[in-house]
């Protein structure tokens, strides 16, 4: 038995008119419009950003080729050509020959300054810092709202108004002009930021971790070795980098607190660029800026992503 011809209405047929409940309906796509990859938003954006990474860029650029050019083609003029003839002995000069003062083996001596006093200046800070922040955050003792005030006014007081002090104070110690006390000065000055950035850290951490710990019997130290630190491993970095970079980068106290011997290797490349005997050699100044800035840019190439996400971490409660 034949049946009759489904026939339907427009508004059956029409995806514009709205359906009543219980009604079969074909589902059409939904959500926000598709954008052109070509809009003016995206333009101006992506515009904006290469602009910015130019920058940046242009000038690391001219360093790195310059460095690789013989005195005579720099001499031509035209920074911004690539090398005709390549060669590294400017980045030789600039590592064991170039003359700082009386001394005449490049940055080498620097490095081995910078170097001493990097790797405790950072240990020591950073795990006075955490243990600091730690104790700020989840142990409430008396006078610890004061004590953690004392130490963000200290990260706003302006480095140039300590010196002075600092100096008398070391000279009575007995090392003004060591390695030690450059040291203690770094890892004084660290404190404060380092503190701050654990205790917020340490703050946005589950209280029920630390509320169970103590309910089994841990203490202090076991649940700062068994349960933050395992988890901490972010804002560690941050910290790793934040205090290499300065530590690193340091110029003003180590022409202060150190003398000629024991100058780090921003201190020597000052020398190396200023000094006034014979021909500037720009190809030497720009290997030796190039290899005094290696050691901050590879910890941040490294841990890049773990930095972005302890910053994130350790900044949302205050």
């Amino acid at each position: 038995m034949k049946g009759k011809p489904l026939t339907y209405s427009a508004a059956e047929t029409d995806p514009a008119v709205p359906r009543h409940a219980g009604s079969a309906v074909a589902v059409g796509p939904s959500g926000s419009k598709p954008q052109k990859k070509l809009s003016r938003r995206n333009i101006v954006l992506y515009g904006v950003l290469i602009l910015a990474a130019l920058y940046y860029l242009l000038p690391l650029y001219v360093m790195v080729i310059t460095s690789v050019k013989g005195m005579p083609e720099i001499r031509l003029g035209n920074i911004f050509s690539p090398p005709v003839e390549v060669t590294f002995a400017p980045w030789v000069k600039a590592w064991s020959e170039a003359c700082t003062g009386l001394n005449c083996d490049g940055l080498s001596r620097g490095f081995l300054n910078s170097v001493q006093i990097l790797v405790p200046s950072v240990i020591l800070s950073i795990i006075i810092a955490s243990v600091n922040g730690y104790a700020l955050a989840n142990w409430k003792f008396k006078g610890g709202e004061v004590f953690f005030t004392i130490l963000i006014v200290g990260a706003f007081i302006p480095y140039q108004v300590m010196i002075y002090p600092i100096v008398i104070l070391l000279r009575e110690v007995g090392l003004y002009g060591s390695l030690t006390g450059l040291i203690i000065v770094h890892t004084i000055f660290g404190m404060p930021i380092l503190t701050l950035l654990f205790r917020n850290y340490f703050a946005s951490m589950p209280e029920e971790l630390f509320k169970a710990a103590r309910v089994d019997g841990a203490g202090f130290w076991q649940i700062y070795f068994r349960i933050m630190l395992p988890m901490s491993l972010p804002i560690f970095v941050v910290a790793i980098i934040l205090q290499v970079t300065g530590i690193w980068n340091d110029f003003l106290f180590g022409v202060i607190f150190t003398k000629p011997d024991l100058y780090p290797m921003t201190v020597q490349l000052n020398n190396i660029v200023n000094s006034t005997q014979g021909v500037i050699e720009y190809n030497v100044n720009m290997a030796a800026t190039i290899l005094t800035g290696l050691v901050p840019l590879c910890v941040y190439f490294v841990s890049g992503k773990l930095f972005v996400r302890g910053i994130a971490a350790g900044a949302v409660k205050g």
